[in-house]
């Protein structure tokens, strides 16, 4: 790769989900294998957009525009730098992208062999049949999904079939084009139906990844395409260090702060708690001893790594993660973001010394700013809380500010599982018993879509201009473009609110014993610490950065 990045020593398939993000990154992996209409995803968020097919029969479903999209935005060479994912573990959801991608090519090599064999041979009726579930798409399209599109769609088959008919009856040539007219409308149902049991096989395979994903009991996704297997696998080293360049790029400690937006992949900011009192120095003492914003920040994180201990034995705090952030204000409106580069920057992580001259001197005026987060990922990926810390100094003002972000849950689109492919009538006799009817798992029409489609998918341009593409939001990030509010969920909303209390005490305790040490007078940060202290206990989400609160 020409940007240098390679982070392992050989070809290597990445582990897949860790504890507490196994959920929510099943379900947005299980959208890979999903059959469902591609415009469900542009009802969850507003700013994604599906491109309108110039042909509604080559356009793809969820699954595949999901799938593409995501890997050409995730893993493409000129992709644009990506927010961190917070909750789920981006690079698994990925592989099943890929996954889901490979089983597609499989099923289509098959149906562009039939494709090959009937187009060519009996070209003429498969365009013409085509053409039939062409119009019949578009005039469903156009008249709406009611009883009057079934119909005019009835007349456009049945119109089709009475031809076919006529031509076996009484084809209108002589001789060998004679006995061509008889088959040239039957042979392409003949391959329908080949096609048919063929895309019946893989839909089963796809609905039972995306049910068992969604179940939580489904297996991981195999790239065999992504190990290299000798020096001369081109293609497959560049997909390994694309996916070693995607897990540094989530491990980054740079987080972008996009206005009333929040932090892009921690959410917006819920609540703000500030302490900001003057130094003066304890009495008897001259002066107070010098010290920094770091050796505040350093004791807090000392404290907060304290916080999963306590004195009785009821559950409490899980483990945290508690990490030191370079934050970087961009645009609510902003298309993308921009990393920090340079010496101080190393795989997109900004080292230690860099993050410590940032907090001791960058808290005024331009320039990036530094923050102590601790977050805890809950509910299986679903819920994450951040709340962030930042020690600022100015003249002799001493601040202590908590900021509190929360990521709520994925969509229920990509929690949902398959509907199952049967229902239940009532006997024909003994009408007041019922009986379960298995139905097939997909129909003509999308028969007919994937055997037109399959072809093409070796030019995917060519398919992208004819059936439409994805559009992802940007700046792009797996997890909050797809998130919802945790205050809907009576739980998720207890657990943001009980969290801010013990973390802004240890917080406060923190910066209070490093005044201590050095001398200064703390009655006046100890009693505001006590006022916040009871505030805390009442505090209800607002949007902070919003300023309507």
């Amino acid at each position: 790769m020409t940007d240098g990045f390679d982070f392992s020593p050989g070809a290597q398939v990445p582990l897949t989900g860790i504890d507490g993000e196994t959920a929510a990154t099943q379900a947005l992996a299980s959208a890979a294998y999903r059959d469902s209409p591609v415009t469900a995803l542009v009802d969850i968020n507003e700013a994604t957009s599906v491109t309108a097919p110039r042909l509604s029969l080559f356009q793809p479903n969820l699954g595949e525009a999901f799938a593409r999209a995501v890997q050409v935005r995730m893993l493409g060479g000129s992709r644009k730098e990506l927010v961190q994912s917070f909750g789920v573990e981006p690079q698994t959801v990925v592989e099943h992208c890929l996954a889901a991608n490979r089983l597609r090519q499989e099923r289509d090599s098959r149906l562009s062999v039939l494709m090959g064999v009937f187009g060519l041979l009996f070209l003429p009726g498969v365009l013409l049949w085509l053409g039939a579930f062409q119009l019949r798409t578009s005039l469903a399209a156009l008249r709406g999904r009611g009883n009057r599109a079934g119909m005019l769609g009835g007349i456009v088959l049945a119109v089709a079939i009475g031809f076919t008919a006529l031509l076996v009856i009484r084809p209108p040539f002589s001789g060998f084009w004679s006995e061509y007219a008889r088959v040239v409308m039957v042979a392409p149902v003949i391959g329908w139906y080949w096609a048919k049991r063929i895309c019946e096989r893989s839909a089963k395979d796809l609905r039972d990844r995306w049910a068992g994903l969604v179940a939580g009991t489904g297996v991981g996704a195999k790239i065999p395409e992504a190990v290299p297997r000798n020096p001369n696998q081109v293609r497959a080293e560049r997909l390994r260090q694309s996916l070693a360049k995607l897990s540094a790029e989530q491990n980054s400690n740079v987080v972008f702060y996009a206005g009333p937006k929040g932090i892009l992949g921690m959410g917006s900011r819920w609540a703000s708690w500030q302490m900001a009192e003057e130094l003066l120095p304890r009495e008897g003492l001259a002066e107070i001893h010098p010290f920094r914003s770091w050796d505040v920040i350093r004791a807090i994180h000392d404290k907060l790594r304290m916080l999963e201990r306590g004195p009785l034995h009821t559950g409490g705090f899980p483990k945290a993660s508690i990490r030191h952030w370079v934050v970087v204000p961009i645009g609510e409106g902003a298309g993308k973001i921009s990393r920090p580069t340079g010496a101080e920057v190393d795989a997109f992580t900004v080292k230690d010394f860099e993050i410590q001259r940032i907090c001791n001197t960058q808290q005024f005026g331009k320039g990036n700013r530094h923050y102590l987060g601790i977050q805890f990922v809950l509910w299986d990926g679903n819920l994450v809380l951040t709340l962030m810390v930042t020690v600022t100094v100015l003249a002799q003002t001493l601040r202590v500010e908590v900021t509190g972000h929360a990521l709520g849950p994925v969509d229920g689109l990509f929690t949902s599982a398959p509907d199952p492919a049967e229902k239940t009538v009532s006997k024909p006799v003994k009408f007041w018993e019922t009986k379960t009817v298995s139905l097939p798992l997909i129909s003509s029409n999308e028969v007919v879509r994937l055997a037109a489609r399959a072809p093409l998918t070796w030019f995917p341009p060519v398919l992208d201009f004819l059936g439409g593409t994805l559009k992802l939001p940007e700046p792009f990030g797996l997890r909050h473009t797809w998130a919802g509010k945790p205050w809907k969920h009576r739980f998720m909303a207890d657990d943001a609110l009980r969290a801010a209390t013990p973390v802004l005490r240890a917080v406060h305790a923190a910066a209070i014993q490093v005044m201590e040490e050095n001398g200064v007078d703390t009655s006046h940060f100890a009693n505001r610490s006590m006022v916040l202290s009871g505030l805390v206990q009442s505090v209800e989400p607002k949007k902070a950065d919003a300023y309507d609160a």
